[in-house]
């Protein structure tokens, strides 16, 4: 599912995540070949992706339980 990103933050080892407007933080690393997102490692181009979509994985699982979100 859909959700805005609302703010950044690292967990504990310093890996970025987005928190989103769900509520669920998503993980956001950059990590070539597999995962290149190079936005992430600025503070300027992380403010770029305020507002922007990114899809909830834990949303998803919920729905797929049959549960509702929010």
């Amino acid at each position: 599912m859909q959700r805005t990103i609302q703010d950044f933050q690292q967990d504990e080892h310093g890996d970025w995540t987005a928190v989103l407007d769900c509520g669920h933080t998503q993980h956001v690393r950059h990590n070539p070949p597999w995962t290149v997102r190079a936005w992430v490692t600025t503070a300027e181009t992380r403010q770029a992706f305020l507002g922007r979509p990114l899809d909830c994985k834990k949303c998803d699982e919920i729905l797929d339980d049959g549960r509702l979100t929010e």
